[in-house]
């Protein structure tokens, strides 16, 4: 089966024009079908500040009224997405901009209110992800850059988790590709200790996750990422690799730095 990394790159790095650059410059050298999907970073925050829309979070989860709908898609579907893309496309990279509502690539639900109301936010139907349209992008030399939005097929783009929606195209494709889900952020990868960056834990199982859980060794912070991890491996990915935006080209190798993830 053909080599594909689905490649999620957080906020911390969006917010850093050097540290972009260098992502991007190591992104246009894997030599293999891929998929990018970017966050947000603070952009959309400092931008609703200058139009005098308030951000307002829950558990550190924003909640996405009509006004911030509409800002969020302007800035991670606009302006976001298409620096991105320019940048590639500087570097030689056919990058195209998408977002989960282009060609109906993700499908997805309103999240249904609980306790929270978090408004126009969305959960990708996973089930319903068209494989055949990813594989006409990805077989055609066109490198996906995802930007965190759906759309609920009634006409309203939905807010949606940058990681989750990673997770979902790892899922669905590793129908068709060997498929490596990477999750690139500030960190070596997942500590033991988060007050020691040196205390990279290298492999992680089910197993041994349930342990460090258990003992409460992991940060609580990280464990929405590693239960989307495992989720993605049950579903068929292969590997997840979760480490530092800077180690991206050697964690595409079977030398791997960061934390791995397997079943």
């Amino acid at each position: 089966m053909k080599q594909v990394f689905v490649i999620k790159i957080g906020g911390n790095v969006i917010d850093d024009p050097e540290a972009l650059n260098s992502f991007l410059e190591d992104f246009h050298r894997i030599d293999s079908p891929k998929v990018l999907v970017h966050g947000g970073g603070k952009i959309a925050s400092r931008l609703g500040d200058q139009l005098g829309i308030k951000s307002n979070y829950v558990d550190g989860r924003r909640i996405t009224d009509d006004a911030t709908i509409d800002l969020v898609t302007m800035v991670y579907g606009g302006l976001v997405n298409k620096q991105v893309v320019a940048q590639l496309q500087s570097l030689g990279c056919n990058a195209i901009g998408i977002t989960g509502a282009d060609a109906n690539l993700l499908p997805a639900i309103k999240r249904p209110v609980k306790t929270i109301d978090f408004g126009w936010v969305g959960d990708v139907e996973a089930g319903k992800i068209p494989v055949n349209r990813w594989q006409v992008l990805l077989d055609n030399d066109f490198i996906p850059v995802l930007a965190p939005l759906t759309h609920d097929g009634q006409g309203h783009m939905l807010n949606t988790n940058a990681d989750t929606m990673a997770a979902v195209i790892a899922e669905a494709l590793s129908v068709q590709y060997n498929v490596r889900l990477l999750y690139c952020f500030e960190k070596k990868g997942i500590l033991e200790d988060v007050n020691n960056d040196a205390s990279v834990i290298t492999h992680l199982d089910r197993n041994s996750y349930a342990t460090l859980r258990q003992e409460g060794k992991l940060f609580a912070g990280i464990l929405p990422k590693l239960d989307n991890a495992f989720a993605a491996i049950d579903a068929g990915v292969k590997e997840v690799l979760i480490g530092h935006a800077e180690d991206l080209l050697q964690n595409t190798t079977t030398k791997t730095t960061g934390t791995l993830i397997t079943a």
